[in-house]
């Protein structure tokens, strides 16, 4: 007994930040809507992740439990990101607990009706075919727009707080606003087609109202694992990197506070380059949202596309390599 004690002293210990169960404690001691939310969206996974490995069916040509697995995956990002920010607001405890409690009923919504679909053998999305589909998709859209409300409110709490570095402040800041973007670009793809208008014109009952392509039917072509449509316009794919600015500007406002670029780059510089990453992501949704809207693959652009790609990243460059001389120290 007392080996196995010894042994169990002796055994290397993870560093906390690379230890999952502490960072859970911690997490939840922060912040417990959001860390539970994070949890279920792990465990929803493992359930979708079954469901791929034992059930063979398709629904709009994609294997049956790929959505939510997708979903899960997408929230739980969400969830633990949103935390992380929220954990820098101080002296709003209120709004902090109501932002969480709020986000974490939304999403557990979203994601029931999500599956319920699954279970029931069709889509979630656009499904208006029966009242129970029709109720179903309405009620998603109804706490859809919570979560932007949320993230809104949480946007205006980080802008109204004081932080130390103005570089890191600007990042939290635009990574919410530039996913405020990206989730009201979830609102085209809720419109009609054309040939869904011209169907209720010629009054033909409808079973679906809105698409993910433009161009094309939804379900056909894709790339692996998104789906994104391989032969026509896809509108979830600036929908997807806008919500994911939520990450990508944090991270580049953490790269920026690391010793290298704190010790080569005066503050003022830091924080332009924040801006100018901002701008350019926003430059990059508004791009592909273009692209998809003109009815054209992602893979496969046109002259008009790739002489905007080309503009772009030489105003991202440009911009960034100006480093500005006049920024204060």
């Amino acid at each position: 007994m007392l080996n196995q004690q010894t042994r169990s002293a002796r055994a290397p210990q993870l560093p906390a930040w690379l230890d999952p169960r502490a960072a859970l404690r911690r997490a939840y001691a922060i912040n417990r809507p959001l860390t539970l939310l994070g949890v279920l969206m792990m465990a929803t996974l493992a359930v979708s992740a079954a469901g791929l490995l034992l059930d063979p069916r398709a629904i709009t040509g994609a294997p049956a439990w790929l959505k939510p697995a997708k979903f899960s995956i997408s929230i739980a990002l969400y969830s633990f990101t949103l935390l992380w920010m929220l954990s820098f607001v101080e002296g709003r405890p209120r709004w902090v607990r109501a932002i969480s409690a709020a986000s974490l009923v939304a999403f557990i919504v979203e994601m029931v009706a999500v599956i319920t679909q699954v279970v029931r053998g069709t889509t979630s999305h656009f499904n208006v075919g029966t009242p129970l589909d029709s109720a179903l998709f309405s009620l998603m859209g109804t706490f859809v727009m919570l979560i932007w409300l949320m993230n809104l409110a949480a946007a205006v709490l980080l802008l109204r707080q004081r932080l130390p570095d103005p570089a890191v402040a600007w990042a939290l800041r635009l990574g919410l606003l530039i996913a405020l973007v990206g989730g009201a670009l979830g609102a085209l793809m809720t419109q009609p087609t054309a040939g869904q208008l011209a169907a209720l014109r010629a009054g033909q009952p409808a079973t679906v109202i809105g698409a993910h392509s433009v161009g094309v039917a939804d379900g056909g072509p894709g790339l692996p694992i998104t789906g994104w449509s391989t032969v026509g316009g896809d509108l979830r794919i600036g929908h997807f990197i806008g919500l994911h600015g939520l990450q990508a500007l944090p991270i580049v406002g953490w790269l920026l506070t690391r010793r290298r670029a704190a010790r080569r780059l005066r503050p003022g510089q830091r924080l332009a380059l924040v801006w100018v990453a901002g701008a350019s992501y926003l430059g990059l949704i508004a791009l592909v949202t273009w692209q998809a809207l003109r009815g054209q693959p992602l893979l496969a652009p046109d002259a008009a596309t790739l002489a905007a790609a080309g503009a772009w990243l030489a105003t991202g460059a440009a911009l960034g390599l100006a480093r500005p001389r006049g920024a204060a120290a």
